[in-house]
């Protein structure tokens, strides 16, 4: 009589929790608040199990993690040029995400899911152009970050 009270308390949890993530929407931009080709906002911090969306506000852009710049175990993931992605980041850590025709000219993006457990291994990643300038001053604040 107990294990069905105990699925049913599981079951109302694990929708809880769901009902809490969040919805991070990160605009692709030809020109932003800081600069030319930018993801806006290029930071976000999230929690294990919310949602960012990446809508291509402007034409030719996409969303794609950087190769060794995402958690362990997590999934890597690539849209497609003017056209929304979302990701739903399940494993803590830090994700590097860059539009790929635009990723020399700095459009990257920095998303920190609960404490940033890779950034060390992140930041050694290089970068191409303008990319190690912005995401210098995203490991920043990546850095207070994990220091709060």
């Amino acid at each position: 009589m107990k294990l069905p009270l105990v699925a049913a308390a599981v079951a109302l949890l694990s929708l809880a929790g769901a009902a809490n993530a969040e919805e991070h929407v990160v605009q692709m931009l030809n020109k932003g608040e800081k600069g030319s080709m930018v993801f806006q906002p290029a930071f976000v911090r999230a929690a294990p199990g919310d949602t960012i969306k990446f809508v291509p506000t402007d034409k030719s852009h996409n969303a794609e993690s950087i190769k060794d710049m995402i958690p362990n175990g997590a999934e890597a993931f690539k849209g497609k040029p003017n056209t929304e992605i979302a990701v739903t980041l399940t494993k803590e850590g830090v994700y590097g995400v860059k539009c790929a025709p635009h990723y020399g000219m700095g459009m990257v993006a920095l998303i920190v899911v609960g404490k940033p457990v890779n950034l060390s291994a992140a930041e050694a990643v290089k970068q191409v152009g303008k990319a190690k300038t912005v995401f210098a001053e995203l490991f920043a604040e990546a850095g207070k970050t994990a220091s709060n």
